[in-house]
């Protein structure tokens, strides 16, 4: 009888102490508007200080490109898909790179750089934020973006969540990733000639679907284009679209650029002498999987895609005297608490031991009459409208793209908030209305650089 009191005082006692832990880790959900809170004000302080545009001078534009293959030699961790678990890639599909174009306008210049990865991860950009320490082109002056592929490099992710998305952490990977960067930016400023730059924009709503909600939500359809003219007689293109990378399925366990891969070389197979893409507003968006393997539905994807860039791709206004501006500014944040159930959320440091703690922040580039808005996350392609038609009042054409460098996870509606879906529930990690919050930090940018 004693032995059973004592083995239940225990369990009583450990069950005590199991409780006491979670309530550590384990909190309710800050609802607090989001105009009431500290971080709202610190982001209105910030936009205030930023000088107005007016200030940057037009310049004589030259241009040049490159890109570095980061393919690996052995088969390692590949990035993308949580239920892979970071497994290696067994076969190479096609090839990965890191393709950069430079722009200058002979008092500005700055670097628009695209990775065939999931992200460009913050421990890279951190990474390559060291190296650019006393280089003429600081981390200031760096556009990141990426193609969003599901099956590219891992072994870049910190914490628990790394070991689901990336595979274990690898230094050498990061070094390897980050020396890319610097290698192709260094190979496009050897490259630079007199250039003219214009805006394209086509319409392709039967390669894109809303993937939360359906037929009840929007989608962004817009496929936005910079494209460039030397006095070389070389051309580039970069674009951006919506639709998700994910055509490759989890059990495709290839590395591959997916459906971005194939646009690109297509581009470049007689049309351009350089492309690059980045992965637009694809929170809430995906791809139209047709065709009757994922080899048919990536060229299937990539041909619409191709066809309506091509359609657009008219002589619309060329320039080679422009202003240019680039600005990297920190992005206040609620502080984070993803949700363990719809009411249950874990406490800010329990995250930031699982996810890493990397700085957060907003990167803005005006050349011209283009304004393009990198955003730290899945920023969903039905935030996207409104903004497009009131920087357009401005005078610009508006490309908003994700992963930035930085990464907060998605940002969808606020409507869709309250939603028990993968990416309002899984990956909403800093709490309520910033769909609202964002929309307004971008409008911020486009009065301040218009």
């Amino acid at each position: 009888m004693k032995v059973l009191k004592f083995f239940l005082s225990a369990i009583g006692v450990l069950i005590i102490i199991i409780l006491l832990a979670i309530a550590t880790m384990v909190t309710t959900m800050d609802k607090t508007p989001y105009k009431n809170m500290p971080y709202y004000a610190d982001w209105k302080a910030s936009i205030e200080r930023v000088e107005p545009d007016s200030t940057q001078k037009p310049g004589d534009l030259r241009m040049g490109w490159a890109k570095v293959n980061i393919t690996p030699d052995v088969p390692m961790s590949m990035a993308g898909y949580g239920n892979r678990r970071g497994k290696p890639f067994i076969a190479v599909h096609d090839s990965v790179f890191i393709r950069t174009m430079v722009i200058d306008n002979g008092s500005t210049r700055v670097a628009l750089v695209t990775g065939d990865l999931l992200l460009i991860p913050p421990t890279v950009s951190e990474a390559v934020k060291e190296k650019l320490k006393g280089k003429t082109l600081g981390f200031e002056q760096i556009f990141f973006g990426a193609t969003h592929t599901h099956n590219s490099v891992g072994g870049w992710g910190t914490g628990i969540s790394g070991l689901f998305f990336s595979g274990k952490f690898d230094q050498a990977i990061v070094d390897r990733l980050s020396e890319a960067i610097i290698r192709s930016i260094e190979l496009a400023q050897s490259d630079l000639s007199p250039s003219q730059i214009r805006y394209s924009e086509a319409i392709d709503t039967t390669d894109i679907r809303n993937r939360l909600v359906g037929e009840k939500g929007e989608v962004d359809p817009e496929i936005r284009s910079v494209i460039v003219t030397r006095a070389d007689g070389r051309r580039a293109i970069l674009s951006s679209y919506a639709a998700h990378s994910t055509i490759l399925q989890s059990k495709n366990m290839v590395l591959s650029r997916d459906y971005p891969g194939v646009l690109v070389d297509s581009l470049e197979n007689g049309h351009y002498d350089f492309a690059m893409y980045m992965a637009g507003a694809v929170g809430s968006m995906g791809p139209i999987e047709m065709g009757a393997n994922d080899d048919e539905e990536m060229k299937n994807q990539a041909y619409g895609v191709q066809s309506a860039i091509l359609a657009a791709d008219t002589l619309t206004a060329s320039y080679d005297l422009v202003p240019i501006k680039s600005l990297t500014l920190p992005l206040p944040m609620r502080e984070p608490s993803p949700r363990l159930t719809m009411g249950l959320v874990l406490r800010p440091w329990a995250f930031k031991k699982a996810f890493g703690d990397f700085p957060i922040f907003v990167k803005a580039l005006r050349i011209g009459n283009i304004l393009m808005v990198g955003m730290p996350c899945d920023f969903s392609g039905e935030l996207v409208a409104g903004l497009d038609a009131y920087a357009k009042t401005k005078g610009l054409n508006l490309i908003v793209t994700s992963f930035n460098g930085g990464y907060i996870g998605y940002i969808t509606h606020d409507k869709y908030f309250n939603l028990d879906l993968y990416e309002t529930k899984t990956m909403s990690w800093y709490g309520p209305y910033n769909g609202a919050y964002l929309q307004e930090v971008i409008k911020d940018i486009i009065d301040k650089l218009s």
